[in-house]
């Protein structure tokens, strides 16, 4: 059970997290000797109980992302579904505010995270001796010479007039079709590590490291010597080249036994679009979808649950590096929970659709949102697949999208129980499958619908599911990001969207 926890305006990082790790004892004494950050010191309180004062955090609005305030749903769809005849559990829940992106994540936001792990490897690549060591490519040492965790130099451009060394590096993430001639970056090679601390599960009592904090039951002997077993991911890369993921089980050692690390492959399976579809000739999106600027806009498909998880870590590595000592507050970027996305789609007034009324299509004949109108009519709706994001009106959320379109995935494992098997508050089922777990146990939920599904299956409230390592021509996903502080939610944020 872990925790998974910008796009192109974003603004440049200034500075590095590990600088302020290295001054952390500093901070501490500023805290304690000068009241830091609006603290107050206090000599004289005649002796009342006045509070230790301090600035409140003020979060800013993430680009491209709206403020969905905390509230309550009935989950699920009361009435039997007549036509598929499709029980769907529902229950009342209630969900703490959260920040949502206002569209799903399209091929160009997802390309940024493509090219900057392309970026990272040709670094990584140039400071090694073999094309040529040049050591200001990494960072391994603190302005005082002191050794820091090793980490890329970003501010250091790549060369653009490289020598024979520096352009072997810059060429090594590409290949060459045997058949065509064409370069083609390497998608084999595009695998991002990330690192992710399950505080959940070190957080639970039975996983305490003193024996005597596991049972707080005073006539329940305590045995110094009980063993607690826990469940770590790793991955690693082989001599081959090949990426090795295991999940191990080991006694309980200490707080890094709660950290997991994953490689993931993260390009996109762009023959999703002829594996979907046999007997179909859709060649075509095959080979244009992702890469073409013209589909620049359009939401990303064929990335796995597993991928999307790895989007969202990274998209957090690349926030966290410019809000110094601020970082610590700030949540993690993650995959909306089932619940989080019906509520979000729901829309102020809870209504079935992402729109006011019961009806696909206003009384002109214009759709609400890009789906499947008729038998075999694709086109009706103006979109014979996927559109561009946000051509639909939004909710009264501000989410574009929310049916139709593409599908997405949420960070829920999908049980035919639902939500009955949830907490009322927050509620979330969560479970990392391991690789050699039976493959029944690796689904997850997936809302929405897409531009292939029926009406029936736009709705907020329908539950699909798909397998975690299962790219799909009609599953992309969206962010979510828990506020740091829900007081934030009584006043007004502001809202930088990304819609024109």
């Amino acid at each position: 059970m872990k925790y998974y926890e910008i796009r192109n305006s974003w603004r440049k990082v200034t500075r590095h997290p590990s600088l302020w790790e290295g001054l952390g004892g500093l901070f501490c004494l500023m805290f304690l000797l000068t009241g830091c950050f609006g603290s107050k010191v206090s000599s004289g309180n005649g002796g009342e109980l006045t509070g230790s004062g301090s600035r409140a955090f003020s979060e800013p609005s993430p680009f491209g992302m709206v403020l969905i305030k905390r509230g309550h749903l009935k989950m699920g769809i009361e009435e039997q579904d007549s036509l598929w005849g499709k029980q769907t559990p529902v229950r009342d829940i209630s969900v703490d505010g959260f920040w949502m992106d206002d569209t799903e994540i399209t091929n160009s936001e997802y390309r940024q995270f493509v090219n900057y792990v392309r970026d990272s490897i040709i670094r990584e690549r140039l400071a090694d001796p073999n094309y040529g060591g040049d050591e200001t490519y990494k960072i391994e040492e603190d302005k005082n010479g002191d050794p820091i965790k090793p980490h890329l130099n970003w501010k250091k451009s790549l060369p653009r007039k490289p020598n024979e060394d520096e352009l072997r590096a810059l060429e090594s993430v590409y290949v060459t079709n045997p058949v065509t001639g064409e370069k083609m970056l390497d998608a084999a090679q595009m695998n991002f590590r990330y690192e992710v601390y399950d505080y959940t599960e070190a957080a639970l009592r039975r996983n305490r490291l003193n024996p005597e904090e596991r049972n707080l039951n005073t006539d329940v002997a305590v045995d110094p010597n009980e063993k607690v077993w826990i469940s770590k991911d790793t991955a690693y890369i082989d001599d081959e080249g090949k990426i090795v993921r295991q999940t191990i089980e080991r006694e309980l050692s200490g707080p890094w036994d709660f950290l997991n690390t994953y490689i993931i492959n993260i390009y996109p399976d762009t023959t999703c679009w002829v594996n979907d579809f046999p007997n179909a000739d859709n060649e075509v999106y095959m080979r244009n979808y992702f890469s073409n600027p013209a589909y620049n806009d359009y939401p990303v498909v064929g990335v796995t649950w597993e991928q999307a998880n790895a989007f969202c870590a990274w998209r957090t590595e690349y926030l966290l590096k410019g809000l110094g000592p601020a970082a610590r507050f700030v949540q993690r970027y993650r995959l909306p929970t089932e619940a989080e996305w019906e509520y979000a789609a729901r829309g102020k007034d809870g209504t079935e659709f992402p729109w006011e009324n019961e009806d696909v299509a206003s009384g002109r004949g214009c759709f609400f949102a890009n789906f499947k109108p008729d038998d075999g009519n694709y086109t009706k709706d103006g979109n014979l697949i996927t559109s561009k994001v946000g051509i639909y009106s939004s909710n009264t959320n501000g989410l574009y999208d929310m049916a139709g379109n593409v599908a997405e995935w949420t960070s829920t494992i999908y049980t035919e129980a639902g939500v009955d098997a949830m907490n009322d508050v927050n509620p979330q089922l969560k479970y990392n499958a391991a690789r050699e777990d039976p493959y029944r146990l690796k689904k997850k939920s997936v809302r929405g619908g897409s531009w292939k599904d029926p009406e029936s299956y736009i709705r907020s409230a329908w539950r699909s599911s798909e397998f975690q390592n299962q790219p799909r021509s009609y599953i992309g996903f969206r962010c979510v990001r828990s506020l740091a502080n829900t007081v934030s939610e009584k006043t007004k944020p502001g809202k930088t969207s990304k819609k024109k």
